[in-house]
């Protein structure tokens, strides 16, 4: 209800700032003045945006779009190179988030002494979060002249992208504990006073389809447990959204390899720049925006797409 509420408030705010524009139109014809035109334009403009956000929201009609969304990325082979790229990528979905307004939060971070991460999960809490990230779900390829290479050679980095929607419970799953393998462990994020000094982190194991989830950055085990148990949860909504597929590695598709031949988007930062998404063919020259955060548009074509083969 959420969500049918956002969308309804996001029309009526936009239908408003028609009225007021068409008011000004208005004055400029009975005074015969230029005087509003810029501001005409400046709302005709910003009109235009909305209209394309409402656009969007419109083609997020899935049951778990409007929830909010828990990623995780994993840094593929290749050490330090791939890990600065996954680093990359949360510093990109992060800027996205922030720039929505959303509250972009950490559950489990497992970085590298060196640098980098090797793989970190995270919540973006907002309306409609999961129906616009489902997009990014998949294997990323960067193609850069690394700066850990002091012979300035080429170098090829994967990182995999995993989405889950954020639930609110778990009654609608039927979760057997016996099912299950719990392990505690000690946090090494931030998450409270009791942070590397007692066994507050969770790692949970789903014996039948060998699903591993975790969560560190809670204060307490039980608050990380509640939290690890919602993302298997989704996991588990996922596999039965697709209970045809026979084993967890074909749900996982074509990011089960984080390497070359699997990727859905690729990003070029020499010999010249470009992101490319493989699946609609959209692409960028602006890579340095896109890395910001300013991904909508590339979004919005996987929608778009996504739509066409309804």
């Amino acid at each position: 209800m959420q969500g049918y509420r956002t969308i309804i408030d996001q029309y009526r705010e936009t239908e408003g700032l028609i009225e007021e524009a068409e008011i000004m139109l208005e004055l400029v014809e009975e005074e015969n003045s230029f005087e509003y035109l810029d501001e005409i334009k400046a709302r005709l403009d910003r009109i235009g945006k909305k209209m394309e956000k409402l656009t969007l929201k419109v083609l997020l009609n899935g049951e778990y779009d409007s929830n909010s969304v828990i990623l995780s990325i994993h840094a593929g082979a290749g050490g330090l190179e791939a890990q600065d790229w996954a680093e990359q990528l949360y510093r990109m979905y992060s800027r996205w988030g922030s720039d929505q307004g959303f509250k972009v939060e950490e559950i489990d971070r497992n970085a590298d002494t060196e640098g980098g991460l090797k793989s970190v999960t995270f919540s973006v809490d907002g309306p409609y979060a999961y129906g616009y990230m489902k997009s990014e779900k998949g294997v990323h390829r960067l193609v850069r002249i690394s700066p850990f290479d002091t012979s300035g050679r080429r170098h090829t980095s994967f990182a995999s992208v995993d989405v889950l929607p954020k639930l609110e419970d778990i009654g609608e799953v039927e979760i057997d504990p016996k099912d299950l393998k719990i392990d505690t462990y000690r946090s090494s994020g931030a998450g409270g006073q009791h942070v590397n000094t007692t066994d507050s982190a969770v790692r949970i194991q789903h014996i039948p389809t060998g699903i591993v989830v975790q969560s560190q950055n809670e204060r307490s085990q039980h608050m990380n447990r509640e939290t690890a148990m919602k993302m298997l949860a989704a996991k588990l909504i996922q596999i039965k959204e697709e209970e045809h597929k026979e084993r967890i590695e074909d749900i996982q598709g074509s990011y089960s390899q984080i390497a070359w031949g699997s990727q859905i988007r690729s990003y070029v930062f020499h010999p010249y720049s470009m992101v490319k998404d493989h699946r609609t063919d959209w692409e960028t020259g602006n890579v340095q925006s896109f890395m910001d955060g300013e991904i909508d548009d590339c979004i919005s074509a996987w929608l778009q797409m996504k739509a066409k083969e309804k």
